[in-house]
């Protein structure tokens, strides 16, 4: 059985029940689509084992969860492309729902040439409008600088992502998440890494410790896949977490 294959099945026996989740968990690196070119990508993440209690009245809690978000980006040239994200969510009652476009746009001036090694640095900024039953926030900023470093056989990338509230009561405020990730190739197109997401609460004061997440995946990285198994390392962390990433 194929590594993509075999994710869409744990992915299936996970969420046959299942409520809302992060529509991408994703380390950004140096991909970009080429000039004139479209690319689209299918996010599937389920939370076998998650919150169970809303964060905030009307929130639909995490517990097995199950979101499904394409993703198409088109390239711009000059080191540009942007994205349209679809999520969609199945809550634990059967219920489904669209919770919001989200749209991306990406700049990455520093960058390897393609099959080469080297360093790279850019930054994506993300405007999304979503329901309430998902994001306290329904209209969200976020600003995700992308640098790290691409080698012969090692990959590391880091993302001190910033988000902020553009519309409800926490206006303006910089929330600060940061996402870090390593992979080594192990032949035939395959690597095996680590990634980790944080979410540390303000950046002019973190929250504490017990109010903040902390989530480390296993990862698998082919040309057409990413599959993580994450784990989470606090109380407002879901404890485990399956991500698949599908291009085509």
């Amino acid at each position: 059985m194929s590594w993509t294959r075999l994710s869409l099945l744990l992915l299936f026996l996970a969420g046959r029940a299942f409520a809302a989740l992060p529509d991408e968990i994703q380390v950004y690196t140096d991909d970009l689509e080429a000039a004139g070119e479209r690319g689209i990508e299918l996010h599937v993440n389920t939370t076998p084992g998650g919150r169970s209690r809303p964060g905030y009245p009307g929130e639909v809690p995490t517990f097995h969860g199950l979101r499904v978000t394409p993703e198409i980006s088109w390239g711009l040239g000059h080191d540009m492309d942007w994205g349209l994200y679809l999520p969609f969510v199945r809550s634990a009652e059967g219920a489904y729902w669209f919770a919001g476009p989200k749209l991306r746009f990406k700049w990455l001036p520093v960058r390897p040439a393609e099959g080469g090694a080297g360093r790279f640095l850019g930054v994506n900024l993300e405007l999304a409008h979503v329901q309430s039953r998902f994001e306290e926030a329904r209209t969200r900023g976020e600003i995700r600088p992308i640098g790290g470093w691409r080698g012969e056989r090692w990959l590391f990338a880091f993302n001190p992502i910033l988000e902020f509230d553009l519309a409800g009561g926490q206006n303006g405020v910089a929330m600060f998440s940061p996402a870090f990730k390593a992979a080594r190739d192990v032949g035939n197109a395959h690597a095996l890494g680590v990634e980790y997401y944080g979410e540390l609460g303000r950046l002019s004061g973190f929250a504490p410790r017990a109010e903040q997440a902390h989530t480390l995946y296993l990862t698998l990285d082919t040309p057409r896949l990413n599959f993580g198994i994450g784990r989470g390392f606090s109380g407002q962390a879901d404890r485990w977490t399956i991500k698949t990433i599908l291009s085509f």
